[in-house]
């Protein structure tokens, strides 16, 4: 079966780069497409459908932001499984201030030359602890697009999806900083799990994907 991955905000197919799954299932990584002006994350989610062969059974994976954008497409593509990894399913699991951040639109007021630069905080609220994370971390982000991550936090922050969708698969950190857990209702926690946990515990991770890919709803 096929199995497209869509990676986090700011963060590329490189995020995934730990995560081993057996050989019946075929990873394709969906990247980043340069969003249209005034684009909604459902329109966007929309667009990325073009890369998807609708024509055999599929899966999807997505990361952070990469999990809202999968849910999202579950309303113009139907995919077998829709898993879930540090995200959340609609927008009521946004934290309040992510909310009140998007009413009073403050993430225009940051300039767009900040969003990609590593600094000690982004460590510490992904949980990246040991040297090899930091690096890791700091390289996807000092990689990013700043133009991208502008507009995707404010499509996150302006994001209407109230209902979650039925037959997602939630895996979830229990040391999310930037999605805590106590906002949302995933299925499989990862008791030590951060919000760079697809690279801290890809082990875990991995497994756990197997499992739900093999789940019968």
């Amino acid at each position: 079966m096929n199995v497209y991955f869509i990676s986090g905000l700011g963060a590329d197919r490189r995020a995934f780069q730990r995560i081993v799954l057996p050989p019946q299932y075929v990873i394709h990584h969906i990247d980043w497409i340069t969003p249209n002006k005034g684009e909604t994350l459902n329109q966007y989610a929309k667009r990325l459908t073009q890369f998807i062969d609708t024509s055999q059974p599929f899966a999807l994976v997505g990361l952070s932001f990469g999990g809202m954008i999968a849910t999202a497409m579950t309303a113009f593509v139907t995919p077998v499984k829709t898993i879930l990894i540090s995200s959340i399913g609609c927008a009521k699991e946004l934290p309040w201030y992510f909310r009140l951040a998007g009413l009073l639109r403050i993430y225009k007021m940051v300039p767009q030359v900040l969003y990609n630069r590593p600094t000690e905080l982004a460590h510490w609220l992904f949980g990246a602890k040991s040297k090899t994370e930091r690096k890791a971390l700091s390289t996807i982000i000092a990689d990013a697009d700043p133009y991208f991550v502008r507009w995707a936090i404010g499509a996150i922050l302006t994001w209407k999806d109230k209902q979650r969708p039925v037959h997602l698969f939630h895996i979830h950190g229990g040391r999310d900083k930037i999605l805590p857990i106590h906002c949302t209702t995933p299925d499989l926690v990862i008791g030590t799990g951060s919000h760079f946990m697809v690279w801290t515990h890809a082990g875990a991770i991995s497994k756990a994907l197997e499992q739900a890919l093999q789940r019968e709803w």
